[in-house]
């Protein structure tokens, strides 16, 4: 059937820039409106997907756009409506059908047949909701001229709300489809705010009623329905700026400017921007209109340099202008001499080309002055409302920066002169403490480090002993490595010879370092175990004790004296940390470090405390092949 014309009547709201608009209709739920020769026309939504629909028609062309659709004095909701034109082919197959009152009643009824469409939308993130409409072609009706349409109205459509962008298109032809964004909500909010149910919290949201100001050097900000809570808002420079968090209702008066803005919002989402130093918001007194233009020449810099064209042997003069506005005006290139002789004919516009906003909120703006030949080349700014022309700006003076430098060097020269005072005079205090102790040491030399490792050692273990040897070797430490004088050890015995190491390093200062491992530790337990109750070390230590275990024996020994932890230091070569607790406690207290995270700290530990040394034991010759530490 066809509708009269009056059903879809509508008052326009117009308010995308695109040209689609809003409307009040009185209608309230889906619809399909025939026009143009078709009739019977059904709506129903479509959950399948079809590939290929049928050969008597097709979607020719689509065309969206969002109403609000209104009932009669209630509530408006959003609307989707999609103008729909198809394709028929009106010659058919019944040219050949011959002629006569058969071949007539045959083309007639051939020509008054079903069919249908299916139409779909979705957002970005949603799968698509389609609409399949069914309806009667009239083949007499229609002509090339006049194809066939009709109109689908949407009501509430899913997953759709004011700011949504959604793609419209016929289910077998997606490459037809079209993209319409509705529009935000505060621009329905402000024409229908009393009939849109999303939008009837607003209205009781704090609006900025004005800005005072008393020649203090801040302004105070007075809203509307504050109800002694502050509102959350934001500050930008221009409308499309970046916002900043801001809690106080008064703002410093260094930061204004005709651009600012100010952006108050609540916890459903609903904002109100105002700008009210662009004379279209709140009253504004108007003595503060002179310290806001003030700041704004204040912070406008221009920075200008030469360059070459591409491909072109001909100079070029580029200048950089920022701001914390974007500026209307011109700025062109002049000659310094008692005053800025302007080149002419090079004159360029500021508000044409592209303004961005930079990491300190101030906007910025590049232009280019080709073919000019300037000696001293500056450029000259002359901003719209402003009296006076900003500049010049020149190129930065040859003068100043030769003097900058000068200082500069002035300065790394008195620091270096005393970096070397300083050096020298603790190398003149090591010099002194050598000469007390009685003879000529080398300065250079670090403690004596005795580096012990664990019982029943692998493969692994040993090869990453011998590497923090050869480690500590290399940053001047006198390294003793008990797996590099097993020779010696078998001649002396173990004991023996782990005290002529502690010996050496009672002369020339350094500590013990033990590797643990689990064995170690279980070894420890073991050792602490089978210990006799009167703690007599001469009953354990014997010829043929290993140095591990004589080591347990000397930190006991230093733990009753109260110095273990400044003789004896250990390492584990695990990234896993371990606590005091879970060490034996004839272990507890010492300093345990894990290997190779805590390389540098081992390295400062042992350079604490240590004195120079006379001479270097030649196992520190030795060298793994890989020098790393694992």
């Amino acid at each position: 059937m066809f509708l009269p014309a009056w059903y879809f009547w509508c008052v326009s709201l117009v308010l995308l820039p695109s040209g689609c608009g809003l409307a009040v209709s009185g209608s309230y739920k889906d619809e399909v409106i025939c026009l143009q020769g078709l009739s019977r026309c059904t709506m129903k939504d479509e959950t399948s997907f079809p590939v290929q629909e049928n050969d008597v028609v097709d979607v020719q062309k689509l065309t969206p756009r969002f109403e609000l659709c209104c009932k009669d004095k209630g509530l408006c909701t959003l609307c989707l409506v999609i103008d729909t034109e198809l394709y028929m082919d009106l010659d058919g197959d019944v040219e050949d059908e011959g002629s006569g009152p058969d071949q007539k009643d045959y083309r007639d009824k051939r020509r008054s047949t079903k069919a249908f469409v299916t139409v779909c939308y979705k957002t970005p993130r949603a799968f698509p909701t389609c609409k399949k409409v069914k309806f009667m072609v009239n083949y007499t009706a229609l002509t090339q001229q006049n194809p066939a349409k009709l109109s689908i109205v949407i009501t509430k459509p899913d997953g759709v709300f004011f700011g949504s962008e959604i793609s419209v298109f016929p289910s077998t032809s997606p490459n037809l489809g079209q993209r319409v964004v509705a529009p935000s909500a505060d621009e329905v909010c402000g024409q229908e705010e009393e009939r849109i149910e999303e939008c009837q919290g607003k209205r009781d949201m704090p609006r900025l009623r004005g800005v005072d100001f008393q020649g203090r050097n801040w302004v105070e900000l007075q809203f509307t329905s504050m109800n002694n809570t502050l509102p959350s808002m934001c500050i930008q420079y221009e409308e499309n700026g970046v916002c900043k968090v801001w809690n106080s209702t008064t703002v410093p008066l260094y930061s204004l400017t005709p651009c600012m803005c100010l952006q108050v919002w609540d916890k459903k989402g609903w904002h109100l921007l105002s700008c009210p130093f662009k004379n279209k918001g709140p009253t504004v007194n108007v003595s503060i209109k002179e310290p806001i233009q003030r700041n704004m020449q204040q912070n406008v810099s221009v920075s200008v340099g030469y360059g070459r064209i591409n491909k072109k042997n001909s100079k070029m003069l580029w200048w950089e202008l920022s701001a914390p506005c974007k500026l209307e005006g011109e700025v062109w290139p002049c000659h310094q001499e008692n005053s800025c002789r302007e080149e002419k004919g090079f004159r360029q516009q500021l508000e044409s080309g592209t303004w961005k906003q930079n990491s300190k909120g101030l906007w910025e703006k590049q232009g280019v002055f080709e073919n000019v030949s300037l000696q001293q080349p500056c450029v000259m700014v002359k901003v719209k409302g402003v009296k006076h022309e900003l500049g010049p700006f020149c190129l930065n003076n040859t003068g100043r920066w030769r003097w900058s430098l000068l200082l500069i060097g002035f300065l790394l020269l008195v620091c270096f002169t005393l970096l070397t005072f300083h050096f020298l005079n603790n190398y003149v205090k090591k010099w002194a403490r050598s000469c007390r102790r009685g003879g000529f040491v080398r300065i250079g030399r670090k403690g004596h480090v005795v580096l012990l490792s664990p019982p029943d050692v692998d493969d692994g273990v040993s090869e990453s002993v011998c590497r923090l040897g050869s480690l500590l070797c290399n940053h001047g430490f006198s390294v003793s490595v008990d797996q590099w004088s097993r020779k010696e050890q078998c001649t002396l015995g173990p004991l023996p010879w782990l005290h002529s190491q502690l010996l050496e390093m009672n002369n020339h200062g350094g500590r013990v370092v033990l590797v643990l491992t689990h064995r170690a530790l279980v070894r420890t337990a073991e050792w602490a175990h089978q210990q006799p109750s009167g703690n007599d070390v001469s009953q354990i230590w014997s010829p043929y004790s290993d140095v591990f275990t004589a080591c347990l024996g000397l930190i006991e020994r230093e733990k009753q004296l109260g110095r273990a932890g400044e003789r004896f230091l250990l390492v584990k070569f695990d990234s896993r940390p371990d606590s005091d607790r879970s060490l034996p406690e004839v272990l507890q207290g010492l300093p345990l470090l894990q290997i190779p995270t805590q390389i540098q700290t081992l390295l400062s530990e042992l350079s604490v405390g240590g004195g120079g040394g006379s001479k270097r034991p030649q196992m520190c010759g030795v060298r793994p092949a890989n020098g790393n530490i694992t």
